[in-house]
């Protein structure tokens, strides 16, 4: 399957926040758990090496989500949004609290053989990758703030695909320590949680259907970055 580009523009003017929801959730059937690469890992058909590409891969975008947030931040005039999205920095960036979210997935590349090292310098990190990541945060940085809440709401998405992967890998791959999938444990309750607040967030300012049809484009765009990426490991680690 290969990823379309651009969002289905609505045209007819606006249309009610709940239809403006529908429309957004249509776009799960661009989402990067269709992706053959991806349907491969759930089903236990991914080599050590592969898995090992992807862990190594995916940590080039797990360490570009706090920056992201960030890029939301600093572009958003209100300070009661701001007070409730920066808890997503703390959950991947961790306190003096808990570890977060980039240290779960640092675990996750030992627990698969990777070091702390070859992760953190990005040896492994193939350019088309490095792209796509670089490309989602330049546009949390450049396009309006509520756009580039639009374009985090992949997360409605991420708890099925979440409990899939978690599953497939206590089921599947018994060889990587069981201590390393705490990353996805975690994200089953927090990306709920963060998806609603991005919601709401839609729901209430994207009111015009100019408005609508960019947060549509927008989330449209992510699924892009994710599925590029995807892409771009399944060349890398081939079967």
């Amino acid at each position: 399957m290969t990823a379309t580009h651009g969002a289905t523009i609505n045209g007819a003017g606006p249309v009610s926040p709940d239809a403006l929801v529908e429309r957004l959730r249509a776009q799960a059937s661009r989402y990067h758990s269709e992706h053959d690469f991806h349907v491969r890992m759930n089903a236990g058909q991914l080599s050590p090496d592969q898995i090992r590409g992807w862990v190594a891969n995916r940590f080039c975008y797990q360490e570009a989500i706090p920056r992201k947030d960030a890029a939301i931040l600093g572009n958003c005039p209100d300070r009661e949004v701001r007070r409730r999205w920066i808890r997503r920095i703390v959950d991947h960036d961790g306190d003096e609290s808990h570890e977060g979210g980039i240290e779960a997935w640092l675990r996750l590349g030992e627990a698969v053989g990777l070091g702390r090292e070859e992760m953190l310098d990005g040896r492994h990190i193939v350019p088309g990758v490095r792209f796509a990541v670089d490309a989602y945060v330049t546009f949390a940085r450049t396009r309006p703030w509520v756009e580039a809440v639009a374009s985090s709401l992949t997360e409605l998405f991420a708890p099925n695909l979440m409990a899939e992967r978690l599953a497939a890998f206590e089921r599947e791959y018994t060889w990587i320590d069981r201590d390393g999938l705490t990353y996805f444990r975690n994200r089953l309750h927090q990306a709920p949680r963060d998806s609603e607040h991005a919601l709401e967030i839609v729901r209430e300012r994207c009111r015009t259907g100019e408005e609508q049809d960019r947060a549509v484009a927008a989330l449209a765009f992510k699924n892009d970055v994710l599925w590029s990426m995807m892409d771009a490991i399944d060349r890398a680690y081939p079967a």
